[in-house]
C-alpha cells in the first residue's frame, strides 16, 4: 500500500502538521512527504516502498515453503484425521469349516474323551519346542521338590490320568510375568489351571477343619484356612518346598516388595494344585499340603481370634469324641466310590484304603461332623410330618440306590430327612441352647462344594475361554441375590424354620430374607454331597 505524509507548520499548533490522504493508499507502497517550515529550503526525503507482512507468518508469500504449509492446512480442514479402533476391536474374519475343524481336531483339548474335565485344562495348542526345552531345563527340578519320580508321565497307559501331568505341571510354573506366558495356550492353560486349584484348595481344607473341629462353628474355620493359603502366607510355602527359584528365576523372592512377592506365588501354587487335583485326586493334595509344604494347623500364625464360644452340651459321634484327626484319616477315608476312581501310581500303600461295605454315605465321617447325632431327637415332628415329604419331592429325594441290604436305604433316608431339617433350621431356633442345632456347618462345605462344581463346569463348557473370564463369568452366577432367587422360585422357602420372635419380620423384609435363603441353598448342596456325593450337586 502507498502511505503519503505531509507535514505542515501552523502557528497555533504544533510545529508539525501530520495528515493522511486515503486516495493515495495502495496495497504495495508507502509514500511519506516531509516538509520542515523552520528552514527557508525544504528538505525532500525520497519515496520508500515496502512489502507489508503479515506479523503472524515468517515466510514470504512467494515462498515454497509457505505454500506447503497453506496446503498441508486445508488438506487438514477439509478432511480430518480418521481415528482407527484398536487392532483387538477389529473383528477377524471367521475360519472356513476346514480349517476350523482341523484346529479343533489337532487340539489336545479333544484328546481326552474319558476325562473331560482333565482335557479341559490341557493347552489348546500342542506345545512346541520352546516349552520341551523348559520342560527338560526344570520339570525335574520341580518333581524332585515336590516328592514325584522323575520319570517322565508319557509312561502311563491312556486310561491314567497321570499321563497328562508333565504338560500340566509345567503350565501350573508359566505364572504371568514368565516369558513363556505371552503365548497365548500357555497363558491361558495356566489361568484355567489356577482358576480350578483355588476352589479345589478351599474344598480340601474345609472338609479337613470341619471333621477336626467338629465343635467349632464355620467363622474360625475360615480364619484357620486364610492363616494357611492366605496370599501373604503362600511365598513361605513356596520357599519351604524350594521352588523360589522356577518362580523367580531372575531376582530374590525376600527382596522383592510385597506387591510384586505375593501374586506370582499365589498365582503358580493355586494351578500347582489345580494339576494336582485333575491327574491324582484330593488324598493327593492333602499329602503335598501338609508333607510337601509343611503347614502345620496348630502353629499360632493360622489361629483364629479369641470369641466367646456357646457352650455345646450335645455329644459329637464316637468317631471325632476325644481326638483330633489328621490329615491322613481325611484323606483315606471315603465310604463310597461313585465318583470316577482315580488310580494313584505312585502314592503311599494307604491311600489305597477301601471304605468299610455297610458304610451309608459317600462321605460320612463329613455327614456327621455336620449332622450331629441329637437331630434324632426331632424326628417325628411337625416339619418332619408337613414338610419334608413336599421338600423331598421338590428335590426329587430320595434318589434310587441300590444297597446290599435293605435296611442301609432306610437309615439312609432317614438320615436324610434329618440333614434337610437341618438345613432348613434357622440359628435362630436352638443354636444357643445347641450351637450345632442349625445349618452353618452344612452351609459351609456347601458354599465350597458349589463354587467346585461351578468352576468345573464352566472349565467344560468354555474350553477356549482364559481363567480371568471364568472368574468372572463365575462371581456372576453365584451372587448371593441370583442364588437366593433360585431359591425361591422352587418355593421352598415357606418351609424355613424361624424364632417365632423374629419369623414376621424375616418373612417381609427383602433385606433380612435373602442371605436366609441363599444359605439353606448352600446347606441344601452342603447335604446332597455328604449323601450322594459331587454328581447329585451337579444335578440340584
Amino acid at each position: 500500500m502507498e502511505l503519503t505524509c505531509s507535514f505542515t507548520p501552523k502557528t497555533n499548533s504544533s510545529p508539525f502538521d501530520i495528515s493522511f490522504s486515503s486516495s493515495l493508499l495502495s496495497p504495495l507502497s508507502f509514500q511519506t512527504h516531509l516538509k520542515n517550515p523552520i528552514s527557508k529550503h525544504s528538505i525532500s526525503i525520497p519515496r520508500i516502498y515496502a512489502v507489508a507482512i503479515d506479523p503472524q507468518e515468517k515466510l514470504p508469500r512467494s515462498s515454497p515453503q509457505r505454500l506447503l504449509k497453506e496446503l498441508a492446512e486445508r488438506k487438514r480442514a477439509v478432511s480430518p484425521k480418521k481415528k482407527f479402533p484398536p487392532r483387538r476391536f477389529i473383528l477377524k474374519p471367521p475360519l472356513d469349516d476346514a480349517r476350523l475343524a482341523q484346529r479343533f481336531l489337532n487340539s489336545p483339548q479333544l484328546s481326552l474323551k474319558s476325562f473331560p474335565l482333565l482335557s479341559s485344562c490341557l493347552p489348546s495348542a500342542r506345545l512346541n519346542n520352546a516349552d520341551k526345552t523348559w520342560i527338560d531345563e526344570y520339570l525335574l527340578e520341580a518333581k524332585q521338590a515336590l516328592g514325584y519320580p522323575l520319570e517322565p508321565s508319557d509312561t502311563f497307559g491312556d486310561d491314567n490320568p497321570a499321563k497328562q501331568f508333565d504338560t500340566l505341571f509345567y503350565l501350573a510354573f508359566q505364572h504371568p510375568s514368565c516369558e513363556r506366558a505371552r503365548t497365548r495356550h500357555v497363558r491361558s492353560g495356566h489361568s484355567r489351571l489356577s482358576f480350578l486349584g483355588e476352589y479345589v484348595l478351599e474344598l480340601g481344607l474345609a472338609e479337613y477343619f470341619l471333621q477336626r473341629y467338629p465343635r467349632e462353628s464355620p467363622a474360625p474355620m475360615r480364619e484357620r484356612v486364610f492363616g494357611l493359603i492366605g496370599k501373604r502366607n503362600i511365598p513361605k510355602w513356596i520357599k519351604a518346598a524350594s521352588l523360589q527359584n522356577l518362580v523367580f528365576p531372575f531376582d530374590d523372592m525376600d527382596r522383592l516388595p510385597r506387591k510384586d512377592r505375593e501374586p506370582l506365588p499365589k498365582s503358580v501354587f493355586w494351578a500347582l494344585f489345580g494339576a494336582i487335583y485333575l491327574c491324582f485326586g484330593m488324598p493327593e493334595v492333602y499329602r503335598v499340603l501338609f508333607e510337601v509344604f509343611g503347614m502345620d494347623p496348630e502353629d499360632e500364625s493360622c489361629q483364629p481370634k479369641l470369641r466367646r464360644q456357646l457352650e455345646d452340651v450335645d455329644y459329637v459321634s464316637v468317631e471325632f469324641e476325644g481326638k483330633k484327626l489328621g490329615w491322613q484319616d481325611v484323606a483315606v477315608y471315603k465310604a463310597s466310590i461313585t465318583e470316577c476312581e482315580i488310580s494313584i501310581p505312585y502314592i503311599d500303600p494307604c491311600f489305597h484304603v477301601q471304605p468299610p461295605e455297610d458304610a451309608l454315605f459317600a462321605h460320612p465321617r463329613l455327614f456327621r461332623a455336620c449332622v450331629p447325632p441329637g437331630m434324632h431327637r426331632f424326628r417325628g415332628n411337625i416339619w418332619d410330618y408337613e414338610s419334608r415329604p413336599q421338600v423331598m419331592q421338590t428335590l426329587g429325594y430320595p434318589l434310587r440306590m441300590t444297597d446290599r441290604i435293605p435296611e442301609i436305604t432306610e437309615a439312609r433316608n432317614i438320615e436324610l430327612g434329618l440333614g434337610l431339617q437341618l438345613s432348613f433350621l434357622h440359628p435362630s431356633k436352638h443354636k444357643f441352647e445347641h450351637p450345632r442345632f442349625c445349618n452353618e456347618r452344612l452351609e459351609y462345605v456347601g458354599q465350597k462344594i458349589q463354587d467346585l462344581v461351578m468352576a468345573e463346569k464352566l472349565l467344560m463348557k468354555h474350553i477356549d475361554a482364559p481363567g480371568r473370564w471364568l472368574q468372572e463369568r463365575h462371581r456372576r452366577l453365584l451372587l448371593n441375590k441370583f442364588c437366593g432367587k433360585y431359591f425361591r422360585d422352587k418355593n421352598l422357602h415357606r418351609f424355613i424354620i424361624y424364632d417365632e420372635q423374629i419369623q414376621d419380620k424375616y418373612e417381609h423384609n427383602r433385606r433380612l430374607r435373602n442371605p436366609v435363603t441363599t444359605a439353606i441353598q448352600q446347606a441344601i448342596h452342603g447335604l446332597s454331597y455328604t449323601v450322594y456325593g459331587k454328581a447329585d450337586v451337579r444335578l440340584i
